[in-house]
């Protein structure tokens, strides 16, 4: 790609300088660099305001939320679609599975890892979620900003 040459005129001033800048073509794969792509994140979570409040603080962190569910279907469905990198996963969802199995199918189907932000995370849950190599666990009641570290940590844990 060739960048565009820009030229403007000020009628009272004549020719300003010339600057360069990048035009892409709308189809092209890598219009936008791939360091500066926001990262896709599905919020799995059953509960509408927490749901609410962590996808405003990921949007304004400058991550990409592609989807939140409440119930493990949702979540596998939105998945399929969004092709996000990670999901934040609670482990009561509404519907006949929980998070856990949520989190294990869409590692089983997608190759897709889960942070788990839970108020149950004891022992027995966490190691049925093991199979599933949960990137993190974060227990709830939390600060809406350490979620968001906790993202950021996992998300240079999949770039490694």
């Amino acid at each position: 790609m060739k960048p565009a040459r820009a030229q403007s005129t000020d009628p009272g001033t004549g020719p300003q300088r010339a600057h360069l800048s990048l035009v892409y073509a709308a189809d092209e794969p890598r219009a936008t660099p791939s360091a500066s792509r926001p990262v896709k994140v599905l919020l799995v979570e059953d509960d509408f305001l927490i749901a609410s409040e962590i996808e405003a603080a990921l949007r304004e962190a400058g991550f990409d939320v592609v989807g939140t569910a409440a119930s493990a279907d949702i979540a596998l469905a939105m998945a399929a679609a969004g092709a996000p990198e990670l999901a934040i996963m609670d482990v009561r969802l509404s519907g006949a599975r929980d998070g856990i199995e949520a989190a294990l199918e869409l590692y089983s189907r997608f190759g897709l890892r889960s942070l788990f932000a839970t108020a149950h995370s004891d022992p027995g849950t966490q190691a049925r979620a093991q199979p599933a190599a949960p990137l993190g666990w974060i227990n709830k009641p939390y600060e809406i900003e350490e979620l968001v570290e906790q993202v950021r940590v996992a998300v240079a844990e999949l770039r490694r």
